[in-house]
């Protein structure tokens, strides 16, 4: 019997996106989003019931036919509220040997208290690289940082953030905050 193939429900994908991680990327923007951040870049993708279903191997195919890929991104959306159905691409896109960044308006520390009963939480962030957290805020809203849309957002290592057990930031947002003392979390 042929094992099924997992679906995902999304709203888009960008082939090729320089703005959602380093290097170049494939960007998934999964279909669903309760956090509703007022001023959000991706209002159309909030409605659970929009977008449209597409297989893992599509999305496989794609990332196969590009070797200049580094990487692909998960947006949305809000990835984690598909978690558990984007841990087979996770795993494969790592089996592959890119990264995989994924943005959530969840904080780490949020995640992190629901991974007890939400395990694909910890599943899915077990295969990731990059953790951009926070819901977009407006008053916080900036031009002027690296992948995040307002400044309450971090950019989190992912790999030793669960080894120490808390939010340890990325060091592209470390060298952006020496470049930039002005640009702090918060």
């Amino acid at each position: 019997m042929e094992q099924e193939t997992p679906r995902l429900r999304i709203a888009g994908i960008e082939p090729e996106s320089f703005v959602d991680g380093p290097g170049i990327r494939m960007t998934v923007f999964t279909q669903g989003c309760h956090h509703n951040c007022p001023g959000c870049q991706n209002p159309q993708t909030h409605d659970f019931n929009g977008g449209h279903f597409i297989e893992i191997d599509e999305i496989l195919a794609m990332i196969d036919e590009n070797p200049l890929l580094d990487g692909v991104t998960f947006s949305g959306g809000d990835p984690m509220d598909q978690a558990a159905a984007l841990v087979p691409l996770a795993r494969e896109i790592k089996d592959r040997g890119l990264s995989l960044v994924i943005f959530t308006g969840y904080t780490f520390e949020y995640l992190q208290q629901h991974w007890e009963e939400t395990p694909a939480f910890l599943d899915l962030l077990a295969y990731a690289d990059i953790l951009i957290d926070g819901p977009f805020v407006m008053a916080k809203r900036s031009l002027d940082i690296k992948f995040r849309g307002s400044s309450n957002q971090r950019i989190i290592d992912v790999q030793q953030s669960l080894v120490e057990g808390h939010a340890v930031l990325h060091q592209i947002q470390l060298d952006e905050m020496k470049e930039h003392p002005e640009r702090t979390c918060g």
